[in-house]
């Protein structure tokens, strides 16, 4: 299992934000390219994005499905990456103070990286998240604070309403 955390300087308002907006995904998720969403109001349970997956020479037609969505605190995807299996990838979003401390939890469940999983490719993810969580703090930081009043109105149920 690779666990890693990333505190942001905004709300988990502004988080969520940038997480249930399917056009910002390709600008923190390292490796998908192309992304766009096809089944489904993002990230409500069910809900579908599909990308391409460039590993060096390879690429590969991936899909991310919204399995957990409960805002303001958790969101789980199960990213499907082909010939390379699916995984799942836990987002625990916590109020540090006026920030966040967003606690992400990967692993594969499926497929070759699940019949191969032991603590290399655990590595490999690390290095994923060192490069992930970074660039999703700081375009959660570049973007405008949503009004916390609004925000509070608008939180999700997990079906999507």
């Amino acid at each position: 299992m690779a666990v890693r955390h990333q505190l942001v300087r905004r709300s988990p308002e502004a988080v969520w934000a940038v997480l249930k907006d399917p056009s910002r995904f390709g600008q923190w998720v390292v490796g998908p390219s192309e992304s766009r969403p096809c089944d489904g109001a993002w990230p409500a349970v069910g809900s579908r994005l599909e990308y391409t997956l460039s590993i060096g020479p390879w690429t590969f037609r991936g899909e991310t499905v919204s399995r957990r969505f409960e805002e303001p605190r958790y969101l789980e995807l199960e990213a499907k990456a082909g010939p390379l299996g699916t995984a799942r990838i836990a987002f625990d979003i916590r109020p540090w103070g006026d920030h966040t401390l967003i606690v992400l939890d990967e692993h594969p469940l499926r497929g070759l990286g699940g019949a191969v999983h032991q603590s290399a490719l655990d590595a490999l993810i690390q290095l994923r998240h060192r490069r992930m969580l970074p660039r999703l703090a700081k375009l959660v930081e570049s973007v405008r604070e949503p009004d916390r009043a609004g925000a509070a109105h608008g939180r999700g149920t997990g079906d999507g309403g």
